[in-house]
């Protein structure tokens, strides 16, 4: 009886220790050759248009163009990577690492829409 209760503390233990906490966006593979319409998009959907639509905060991130003016014109790259350019966005909590390298991957291959 002794044994048994080892082996399952052993058991339970193990899994216990192998578990992580990981998103979705953190263990799936990068994307290639990234767009706006089909990776970026979804991510300013999700975490930046319940502030940066309209005239309500700028800058507007709500189409295409304005996302892009934002890469090139107001640090929208380094406001989502780092605290060095202002306080960082989102406000509700860092992007994905995943996140933030695809939106670089998408700025560096030329702002492809879709």
């Amino acid at each position: 009886m002794k044994k048994i209760k080892i082996f399952l503390i052993a058991v339970f233990s193990v899994f216990i220790v192998s578990c992580e906490s990981n998103t979705y966006s953190e263990i799936s593979a990068p994307a290639v050759n990234p767009t706006y319409v089909a990776n970026v998009e979804p991510i300013i959907r999700h975490n930046c248009l319940s502030c940066h639509f309209g005239t309500n905060q700028s800058p507007n991130l709500e189409t295409y163009d304005g996302v892009k003016n934002a890469c090139l014109n107001t640090n929208l790259i380094c406001r989502i990577e780092s605290e060095s350019c202002g306080e960082r966005m989102p406000l509700g909590g860092r992007l994905a690492q995943s996140d933030i390298d695809l939106i670089k991957l998408w700025t560096t291959e030329g702002f492809v829409k879709e």
